[in-house]
């Protein structure tokens, strides 16, 4: 005879004490926030995934919504007022010719070795260039690839994808959208960065708050 399960001593709390909770947190953190982690800080039983699916749509159309950030969750400004937010006295800096397309490369072809952005890029890349997009925690180490050698693969952040807008990699803007924004000059990059039957719509990221060379 098997001993019977052992039940929680105390029930989780109502769904909408649940929703307070993950909006408390989310709220005071500084970093999108995973499910698994808000799973660890609140009551044993609860459910935040289905309280995030109700706060989503709580946040609908209002000044704040919650948006995904690749596995993480977090309280983030309406694109449209995004505006309120600057500060006339922020000085816009471009990214260097060779970041735009190393980030570029990354964004659109991950993961991506060394090799393999020096074969799209035409020239070699600077082990700055990386430190670079790696200390703006805008490209990270992904897997090894088990060929020889065991060549390291790079691969955007979820601070990247934040800092654009977007949930995942698939929703990288083309180059026409970025050109249109103003976040891209005319000049053309690398021919192999191109997505297919698309005639403009060159693979790169956003230009900005980095350095030129």
């Amino acid at each position: 005879m098997t001993d019977p399960i052992e039940k929680s001593l105390f029930e989780a709390p109502p769904m909408g004490e649940q929703e307070r909770m993950v909006e408390a947190i989310l709220f005071a953190s500084t970093e999108a926030v995973t499910v698994a982690e808000l799973t660890a800080r609140m009551p044993h039983g609860s459910d935040p995934a289905e309280a995030l699916a109700h706060l989503r749509k709580r946040y609908e159309g209002r000044g704040v919504h919650l948006v995904r950030v690749g596995d993480a969750w977090a309280m983030r400004t309406a694109a449209d007022l995004g505006h309120l937010m600057r500060k006339e006295t922020v000085e816009s800096r471009k990214l260097s010719r060779a970041a735009i397309e190393t980030l570029a490369i990354v964004a659109y072809h991950q993961p991506v070795t060394r090799a393999e952005i020096e074969e799209i890029r035409g020239v070699a890349v600077s082990r700055g260039t990386v430190d670079q997009l790696m200390e703006l925690d805008w490209i990270r180490l992904g897997r090894r690839r088990m060929t020889p050698g065991r060549p390291v693969t790079f691969v955007v952040t979820e601070h990247f994808l934040d800092h654009f807008g977007l949930e995942s990699a698939r929703d990288l803007p083309g180059i026409k959208e970025l050109r249109a924004a103003g976040l891209l000059d005319n000049r053309p990059l690398p021919g192999s960065m191109q997505k297919p039957d698309e005639d403009e719509e060159e693979a790169t990221s956003g230009q900005s708050e980095l350095f030129e060379d």
